[in-house]
């Protein structure tokens, strides 16, 4: 017998797709295209993501930590894979024995992968990750040409890329972005002289605002799941209404009931009715990624009508008032992020409620609910 949850993130393959083939599009003439699926995909699911990038013609693929490159290649993901906030010297064996990208920052990481090389008697390419703004990882810029002297009687590593992060690239009028180009740029010179040949810094947010950041290949993360980096953006126009959210989240009604006047509701009572309420109790909580944070100010979709969010919300479950909605009953569909009939909860707008950012919100709901994948 197979278990089932109440709650249900989908995710749309074909949604996945459409917005990999516009990054494509929108990238400058001759630059490759990287599919950033760490976290888990953003919350979409790491492999499937994957999956349906490559179906789409990916053929490169980002993630952060080795586990997760490591992850890809077992389940039958090919192409380029780049691990890029380092690893530990014990699994550095790992970066042969399954054809993974380093990303490095460090002599110690460039000499690890130097003694293995020999050790297997193989060669390894590298890319070196440059600070150019981000004050992240990264070697500083005007200390990159001391470490690219000091790789090279370093054997069996073969230098072949420089990359780096924008801040602010998601502010079409963000200076920053090009001065942090204008140092990347030097960077690159430096890497050309000494056989590199592949330079990226772009990200989703510089596909769509900074054509002339492209260089070699493009990084694009949020992008591909359907949402601008800036948020809330105006998509009546620029490139962001080309893009289509992937994932939603539903739910269902357990059960209803309606409440005097004056009645509490949830923990603490921080919601009170005022007159005779109808109310549905949902098992949705922040166990499942709803944020505590949205009590008394989140809505979802019953009936293809919002209706708010009452009183805290709990562990595994929250209260909506349905008062207005005269057809609805135990086992209806509840939209907590998604379309349901012409009305449509993005990520954006719950990010909004929490004061925070659309990956947040795509991670917790995707990484704590059961993913169905459609199309």
């Amino acid at each position: 017998m197979e278990e089932h949850s109440f709650n249900c993130v989908k995710v749309s393959r074909s949604a996945l797709q459409n917005n990999f083939r516009f990054i494509q599009k929108s990238a400058a003439a001759g630059a490759e295209v990287m599919a950033m699926v760490k976290a888990d995909g953003y919350g979409h699911g790491m492999v499937m993501a994957a999956r349906a990038f490559g179906d789409a013609g990916c053929e490169i693929f980002g993630v952060a930590e080795l586990c997760e490159g490591v992850i890809l290649r077992k389940e039958g993901i090919e192409g380029r894979i780049f691990v890029t906030i380092g690893f530990d010297k014990e699994d550095v064996e790992l970066f042969f024995k399954y054809d993974l990208i380093p990303v490095i920052y460090t002599y110690e990481a460039a000499r690890a992968l130097a003694e293995k090389a020999v050790f297997l008697g193989r060669n390894i390419e590298i890319h070196i990750k440059v600070d150019t703004g981000m004050s992240r990882l990264g070697i500083l810029a005007d200390e990159l040409s001391e470490f690219l002297d000091s790789l090279a009687d370093l054997p069996g590593i073969e230098l072949a890329g420089v990359m780096s992060h924008f801040p602010e690239s998601d502010d079409p009028l963000s200076m920053s972005t090009q001065d942090g180009f204008d140092v990347f740029s030097t960077a690159c010179d430096e890497m050309k002289k000494r056989g590199g040949h592949v330079c990226h810094i772009a990200n989703s947010g510089a596909v769509l605002n900074f054509p002339n950041t492209h260089c070699d290949m493009v990084r694009a993360g949020i992008a591909l799941y359907g949402y601008h980096p800036a948020g809330k953006v105006d998509i009546q126009s620029g490139k962001s209404q080309k893009l289509i959210p992937a994932m939603s989240f539903v739910t269902k009604v357990l059960q209803l009931k309606t409440l005097p006047a004056g009645r509490g509701v949830s923990y603490g009572h921080t919601y009170r009715t005022t007159q005779p309420t109808t109310i549905a109790v949902l098992p949705v909580g922040y166990e499942d990624g709803f944020s505590r944070s949205l009590s008394n100010t989140a809505e979802v979709l019953i009936g293809s009508v919002l209706v708010p969010v009452i009183g805290r919300i709990c562990m595994n479950m929250c209260m909506v008032d349905v008062s207005g909605l005269e057809t609805v009953k135990a086992g209806d569909e509840a939209v907590i992020m998604g379309r349901q009939g012409e009305d449509f909860i993005t990520a954006d707008d719950i990010a909004e409620k929490m004061a925070s950012i659309n990956y947040e919100v795509l991670c917790m709901f995707g990484n704590n609910n059961i993913r169905v994948y459609t199309e």
